[in-house]
């Protein structure tokens, strides 16, 4: 180890990698909604967030002691990046109000801001009540409890005051023996309940299996290890154990429910990943676990698990894969910006979010057992008068719930209140009179005459993106402007129509400062790429199709080039220009040689307008390096002499319980490369361990805390290609 050079070897890093890696995170552990570490290279996209966000959001107010922090950016089709900020003060999070969402582009252009309003903030941090005081009475709140978060100092916005507030999520049943799941907060000054929001969302779908499928688990439980970790099991919370071929296809029969469960929440992460490029149902590719068994004619989510239970007969489980997919839609709401709110509009937006992923995840897996429609819970016979639960073509027609956003009130129960959005989502979807065997869908008092759909695999793409735009403050009207804004942003004037027309004809009125969709737009096309990323070995090639999309006026020529593929990879495209609205294939030769690693190759597309998507090119095998056979994770990189880089892809990750951190660093022979595994403090990166030898091979292990992490390789002399394996908590 080189300790004396480190400083400045990390000063020049080039921490100019791509918004998609800048902030990815681990796979081994989703980050919290905690301060993201500075210190990280910004595109200019990002740039971009972070100064639209500094000067001003027109929907905020900061004082003094108040800060906006970069919690997550998230990558889109067309070169677009979703920028989320929460709001601090003096170094507090604030809940309820002030979080913000950026929409911006590839060449730097913000595109649009969401924001919270909220007002100034002024009050005193010193806390009166103890951690452990405040997490008994948060306890206290139910009959029994399973699990209780460490409490965290915070400020919560009630009413549009501030109170300091210790929160935290407990999760245990009621005095009723119900499931419960209570984001607490107690207020730090009198130690009484501020505010205490059930986070169990409830839902129901069929209760059989869905034939015989397959699943991703391991040898000998369920668990999947290519999703986070997610598993299924009973109510004691471990995975169940045995081998494939799973289940005996029996109705009440757990093992089959866990079948059932896994193969819809699997398909429903496989259709965020191919139809949205969306990284799985938390946005960092996992999802929480789940539990079959539940002895009650339920099916919920709380924040840490989904559960699962019986019809009112018994007959059958409820693990369809609408419920299946409902649920983990509860966790896509509650993990994107804004989280889950209190209000019964937000809770009915969040059942409908939950339904809509039901009837796109049915959609994408196109099972036969259960044929893709628009209604929820139509096979499970739940009540025993084997009828679906609710209607999202024409929402009236069970239990007369609202098909229109004016016969809300603040008092529509949550589950009702989810028709005016689901009635939107198939419009936009299917139109109003679709055809082909589907039903037609009534329009509003004061709408327009007609919808004309534009298929679910979009709709659902501009849903997904609004949700990234998401705000505390989430209500119909946000959605409204959220959704025009991710149509035009990533398609062009004819969907944004689509999606204005929709919700007019659901009654959601305009809004101020919604964009324009236009119907005769500037000149511009959209880039994207299928697949986004490929492997080759050396002397061998691999291609991928460049797809463009013509997004306002006539289409044009479209010239594509690459750029920042690594020596001895060349890359070509068929045909090199096109027509915006076709495509062309581009192939990757690797030429004999080639250090293996992992490089991001820049395509653009230069017409009336310049975009740009990312390709990642890995060359070689994603073994681990000699000596590091146990790794969790491999990483590959290649540095110049007296160059450094930051790992995982120039990031970091979040460790969220204590234990050990291994590192195995493997360079070139004859080079001297240095490891470093550094903690954030809160103020900057410390080095928390180095590697104990001078040369190529180095090796560190550290028990930690939770907290903040990441690996710092050091080219200390000599050049090349270096693969570093980790293992952490």
């Amino acid at each position: 180890m080189h300790p004396t050079r480190l400083t400045a070897a990390v000063a020049a890093l080039a921490l100019s990698a791509s918004l998609a890696t800048a902030l990815a995170g681990s796979a081994a552990a989703a980050p919290q909604p905690q301060p993201v570490p500075p210190g990280h290279g910004k595109s200019l996209a990002l740039a971009a967030a972070d100064t639209a966000a500094a000067s001003g959001l027109d929907e905020l107010r900061h004082g003094a002691d108040e800060d906006l922090v970069r919690t997550s950016v998230t990558p889109w089709s067309n070169g677009l990046y979703y920028t989320a900020y929460q709001r601090t003060y003096k170094g507090l999070p604030v809940h309820g109000g002030g979080d913000a969402v950026v929409l911006s582009d590839s060449s730097g252009k913000v595109r649009d801001v969401t924001g919270a309003a909220a007002p100034s903030l002024r009050l005193s941090t010193g806390a009166k009540v103890t951690a452990g005081a405040a997490l008994a009475t948060a306890r206290g709140q139910l009959a029994a409890v399973e699990s209780a978060s460490t409490p965290e100092l915070t400020v919560l916005l009630k009413g549009g005051k501030p109170v300091l507030a210790w929160h935290t999520l407990v999760v245990g049943t009621t005095a009723g023996k119900l499931p419960g799941s209570l984001d607490t907060y107690v207020d730090a000054r009198t130690g009484k309940i501020a505010q205490a929001t059930d986070k169990v969302r409830h839902a129901d779908g069929r209760g059989y299996h869905n034939g015989n499928v397959t699943i991703d688990t391991a040898a000998g439980s369920m668990t999947d290890t290519s999703r986070g970790g997610f598993k299924c099991g009973g109510q004691n919370g471990s995975a169940y154990t045995g081998s494939s071929p799973w289940g005996n296809g029996g109705a009440n029969d757990l093992v089959t429910a866990c079948v059932d469960i896994m193969y819809a929440a699997q398909r429903e992460s496989d259709m965020l990943k191919e139809w949205f490029g969306y990284n799985g149902i938390n946005g960092q590719g996992g999802m929480v676990p789940a539990r079959a068994g539940l002895s009650q004619v339920n099916a919920y989510y709380d924040g840490t698990k989904t559960t699962y239970g019986r019809n009112q007969n018994g007959t059958n489980q409820l693990t369809g894969i609408d419920v299946v997919a409902h649920e983990y839609g509860h966790e896509i709401f509650d993990r994107t910006p804004g989280s889950a709110g209190s209000s019964n509009e937000n809770g009915g937006m969040n059942e409908s979010t939950g339904d809509i992923f039901g009837a796109l995840t049915e959609h994408y897996a196109d099972n036969p057992n259960d044929t893709p429609d628009y209604t929820v819970g139509e096979k499970l016979n739940f009540t025993g008068n084997n009828q679906p639960i609710r209607n999202m073509y024409n929402p009236s027609l069970i239990n007369n719930d609202p098909n229109c956003y004016t016969q809300l009130t603040s008092g529509t129960e949550v589950h009702a209140a989810a028709g005016p959005q689901n009635h939107w989502f198939y419009l936009l979807a299917e139109g109003s009179n679709p055809g082909g065997g589907k039903p037609s869908s009534p329009i509003c008092s004061g709408g327009p005459s007609s919808v004309t759909g534009i298929g679910i695999q979009k709709a659902g793409k501009i849903f997904m993106g609004a949700l990234l735009l998401k705000t505390s403050s989430w209500n119909h009207p946000a959605a409204r402007r959220a959704t025009l804004t991710t149509a035009k942003n990533t398609y062009g004037a004819t969907e944004c129509n689509a999606v204005k027309a929709a919700w007019n004809a659901v009654g959601v009125p305009a809004q101020s400062g919604e964009t324009d969709c236009g119907g005769t737009s500037t000149p511009d096309f959209s880039l994207s790429l299928n697949p986004s990323s490929g492997s080759a070995q050396p002397d061998s090639f691999v291609t991928a199709t460049v797809n463009t999309t013509t997004t306002g006026g006539a289409a044009q020529t479209v010239q594509l080039t690459a750029s920042g593929a690594p020596s001895g990879v060349d890359v070509s495209f068929s045909p090199a220009s096109v027509t915006s609205g076709t495509s062309s294939t581009m192939t990757a030769k690797v030429a004999a040689g080639t250090p293996h690693g992992t490089y991001p190759i820049t395509v653009t597309g230069t017409g009336s307008a310049t975009h740009t998507v990312t390709y990642q090119l890995t060359v070689g095998t994603s073994t681990p390096p000699t000596g590091c056979a146990n790794a969790e994770h491999t990483y590959r990189g290649t540095l110049a002499s007296g160059q450094a880089a930051a790992q995982p892809d120039g990031s970091y990750y979040y460790s969220a319980s204590a234990g050990t951190h291994v590192g195995c660093l493997r360079a070139p022979a004859g080079t001297d490369f240095d490891l470093y595994l550094q903690k954030w403090n809160g103020a900057g990166w410390a080095d928390v361990a180095v590697g104990g030898t001078a040369g190529a091979d180095e090796d560190t292990s550290y028990y930690g805390t939770a907290g903040y992490y990441r690996y710092v390789v050091h080219a200390y002399s000599g050049s090349g290609a270096y693969t570093l394996g980790l293992s952490a908590p």
